[in-house]
């Protein structure tokens, strides 16, 4: 019996060192800790983003707001990144990922780009799209159901994927002429759209990429 837990202690040593090492390799850095807001500011009422069983849930009971990422983690300024998060809407929601954004105490943010996060509201750019540039009007997702959000940013360049399945492949062009969407650095942003919509994210987490 003294071997054989012996053996098992040594195997689950091995599978965490192992497990370790596998996630140091792959360089990827969590965001979110599945416990508190720490990291993460609201510009708006922040009784719009609270913890709930390891979960973010944005609902914006007293207005639109934003939650940005204020973190530590390359001093809260990205530039070539991938980013990944698990999303869950309830029917009829609405919300967003902002990418290259900084922080506003009000309004939509006017620096960055939104990747809109939306299955069943009435707004026809849904989850995945750029918003407002190349918008996905039917994404492999469903209300209630977790899926997986990628986005990858590398120079001039925006690839979105849901759950793998590439939504979009953006190049952003020379000549562009908007000054605010426009790709630079910046920080991360998690939109409450409105009183109806409840959204939950967790598993918030960043791998940055060489410029």
């Amino acid at each position: 019996m003294k071997y054989c837990a012996g053996l098992v202690a040594l195997l689950m040593a091995a599978s965490f060192s192992f497990a370790a090492e596998t996630s140091t390799e792959k360089g990827w850095i969590s965001l979110f800790d599945g416990k508190t807001l720490d990291g993460w500011k609201a510009g708006g009422n922040p009784k719009s983003f609270y913890v709930e069983d390891g979960k973010l849930v944005a609902n914006a009971v007293g207005g639109n707001a934003h939650l940005f990422y204020v973190g530590d983690v390359l001093k809260h300024d990205f530039k070539n990144f991938t980013v990944k998060a698990d999303v869950m809407t309830t029917p009829g929601s609405n919300s967003g990922l902002y990418i290259h954004t900084q922080y506003q105490a009000s309004d939509w943010p006017k620096k960055g780009y939104e990747i809109q996060i939306n299955v069943s509201h009435g707004d026809p750019k849904k989850s995945g799209g750029l918003y407002g540039i190349k918008d996905c009007l039917d994404p492999p997702a469903k209300d209630n159901e977790w899926y997986m959000q990628e986005v990858t940013v590398q120079g001039k360049r925006i690839t979105s994927k849901i759950n793998g399945k590439l939504i979009f492949d953006y190049t952003e062009p020379d000549d562009w002429k908007n000054p605010d969407r426009r790709l630079s650095s910046g920080t991360f942003a998690i939109q409450a759209h409105d009183p109806k919509s409840k959204v939950y994210i967790k598993n918030i987490q960043v791998k940055p990429l060489d410029d």
